[in-house]
């Protein structure tokens, strides 16, 4: 493994500063806890449940590993109805994890939230819906205009380290080519495309006819982040930018559904490679960025092992999407996701993955937004509906379905695809946009692939592939 930046030691959540609001709790010396007025009162004790005594309780509950247990244990709880057990270790939580407090505090308020959203939908511990109010609040979702969207994505390098590296493969595998097909696979409403535009006009002194084709996902409920524009909108806007760096582009939007694999999305491209084959001299560009996983894999059932074996597994839909893909031949397939491994059907295996990497992006917003920022607020709101996702939604719902770099690459080449390194540019772009951008930030490469990296951690990574 060859590593471009310093790899700063491996970073470990401090323990946090219990709020006032917890002199509320009595501890006792029998281990439990008991809230000393209210509706919890003469409570059963909870044995076993802390991995600690009673004299240091008080500092335990305000460690990130005290806040995964008592999430894993109320979810545990909400799954086997136990509403007594289940508001109790809720009550403890809402007083030791303010949604305004530090970001391991933060982190477990959105949990927190998500919990009582699924005991709410699922109709397990229904008493619980009685108390919603008590320790959640609705997620409040921004419609951006462009520019809050530019600016959102420009906050850290999370789409801007898969942007510049994507961008800079497109632009090697599309030299020589008098038209370029890119299929934008994203929910970041083309924010990649400008600066895309912008390379290929600098790059090439007749540049290509560059066409677009772009997915708007349906039935996917409030999907983050939502756009005030139509596409209609958005697509004019992209023409006309285009124009102005002498380049000539057509836009098209295909409205399409994750659940069959964006087959809709598919047959169109087919159509038109039929009429736009080879002698057309054609590049077909794949840019899948954070979108893939909404499709759903195998591991509707019980979760596989990191070493599971795809290229028995025929009826997988994200399978499938990936060969229909290489049925048409692509010039290049660029693959950008997030790190981690949210498919297991198991609640309390997603919980504990899901709380293991979603406190980056809460421990990054630390590091320079104050917390009155509209524009952390915003961030946060994002993160805060990918955990709802993941915590209180089951089936098709559930689109939050990330797996790990390990088991993407596999599915590419039991897909008939090869990985393509990325070249020494790409390397030389990533690390100048990291410089604009917290020290906590990294690049490492493995194999022919990039890791984005927070505090020595993965995060995203980006690949490229081409056909066998």
């Amino acid at each position: 493994m060859m590593q471009f930046s310093h790899t700063p030691q491996r970073f470990h959540r401090t323990t946090t500063t219990i709020p006032s609001s917890f002199s509320d709790i009595s501890m006792s010396n029998k281990n439990q806890i008991t809230p000393t007025t209210g509706p919890f009162r003469n409570r059963r004790p909870w044995p076993g449940l802390f991995p600690c005594s009673s004299k240091a309780l008080g500092t335990c509950l305000g460690d990130a590993n005290c806040m995964e247990q008592l999430l894993v244990h109320c979810a545990n709880a909400i799954e086997s109805n136990d509403a007594t057990l289940a508001q109790q270790i809720l009550w403890v939580l809402n007083n030791i994890a303010p949604p305004d407090g530090d970001s391991n505090q933060r982190l477990t308020s959105a949990f927190l939230r998500a919990l009582v959203t699924r005991a709410t939908n699922t109709g397990n511990c229904k008493i619980l819906a009685a108390i919603t109010t008590a320790f959640s609040s609705s997620i409040t979702t921004h419609t951006f205009s462009l520019m809050d969207l530019a600016t959102f994505v420009d906050l850290t390098p999370w789409h801007r380290f898969g942007f510049t590296a994507a961008n800079v493969a497109i632009l090697d595998a599309i030299e020589g080519y008098s038209s370029v097909h890119v299929v934008d696979l994203s929910l970041m409403h083309c924010m990649q495309i400008p600066t895309l535009i912008d390379a290929i006009a600098t790059r090439f002194e007749v540049p290509p006819l560059l066409k677009l084709t772009t997915v708007a996902v349906v039935a996917v409920k409030e999907a983050s982040p939502m756009l005030e524009l139509s596409y209609d909108e958005l697509g004019a806007k992209l023409v006309n930018f285009a124009r102005s760096k002498n380049v000539t582009m057509e836009f098209r939007v295909v409205p399409s559904c994750h659940t069959d694999g964006f087959a809709r999305l598919i047959e169109q491209i087919r159509v038109q490679h039929l009429i736009y084959g080879p002698e057309s001299n054609e590049a077909l560009v794949f840019n899948c960025h954070m979108m893939l996983h909404y499709i759903p894999e195998e591991t509707l059932n019980p979760s596989p092992s990191p070493n599971f074996d795809m290229s028995s597994s025929t009826s997988s839909i994200r399978s499938m999407f990936l060969k229909a893909i290489r049925s048409l031949d692509p010039t290049i397939v660029v693959l950008v996701d997030e790190d981690a491994d949210f498919t297991s059907s198991k609640l309390v295996t997603r919980l504990r993955s899901a709380f293991n990497y979603l406190w980056i992006p809460y421990d990054s917003m630390d590091s320079f937004l104050p917390r009155s920022s509209k524009q952390r607020e915003w961030y946060e709101a994002d993160i805060c509906w990918k955990i709802e996702n993941v915590i209180a939604h089951e089936g098709v719902q559930r689109v939050q379905r990330l797996e790990p770099k390990g088991r993407w690459v596999q599915r590419m080449m039991n897909a008939k695809f090869r990985g393509v390194p990325f070249v020494e540019d790409a390397v030389s772009e990533v690390k100048t946009m990291l410089d604009e951008h917290a020290a906590g930030w990294g690049l490492k490469k493995e194999e022919d692939h990039l890791l984005l990296t927070w505090k020595g951690h993965d995060v995203v990574f980006a690949t490229a592939w081409v056909p066998c």
